[in-house]
């Protein structure tokens, strides 16, 4: 279970990653050109809420079933775990980050809802997508994509 898991986690993660950098230069080139917000966009911005949601999702059950997440803390102790850079990053920074990345592209679509103008809508979601693009390529485990 844990390497199909982590399986689908890892490949998941690649269309995660390329939906965000689309919604995020889609919402920055919507600001910059001051372009009317229109379907694309929305479709877009939802699509990014969406797979992320899902990617959560499947990184919580990893973690919960994998041996570097709780079961390399509940092991080893948090001590033991936070002196170890790589046990550290997939037992606390890897989660944490992607959780407030998730929590930060759920508040963008959020707000950009609320707007009535194109360029708020696409301003509240240059805003926010692009903090948590910034904070997913900080956490992502790259030794292991490549």
């Amino acid at each position: 279970m844990y390497t199909t898991i982590q399986f689908i986690h890892s490949y998941w993660a690649y269309l995660v990653l390329l939906i965000v950098v689309l919604a995020t230069l889609n919402a920055l080139a919507g600001f910059f050109s001051k372009r009317e917000y229109g379907a694309k966009d929305f479709r877009i911005s939802l699509f990014a809420l969406i797979v992320t949601h899902i990617q959560l999702l499947i990184g919580l059950i990893l973690y919960f079933v994998s041996p570097l997440g709780l079961q390399n803390i509940s092991n080893s102790g948090m001590g033991a775990v936070m002196k170890d850079s790589t046990a550290r990053l997939y037992a606390v920074e890897h989660p944490m980050v992607m959780i407030l990345t998730v929590i930060f592209i759920t508040i963008g679509y959020s707000k950009h809802k609320k707007k009535l103008l194109s360029s708020g809508k696409f301003k509240t979601l240059a805003i926010f997508y692009s903090i948590a693009l910034i904070l997913m390529l900080s956490r992502i485990p790259w030794s292991q994509w490549f």
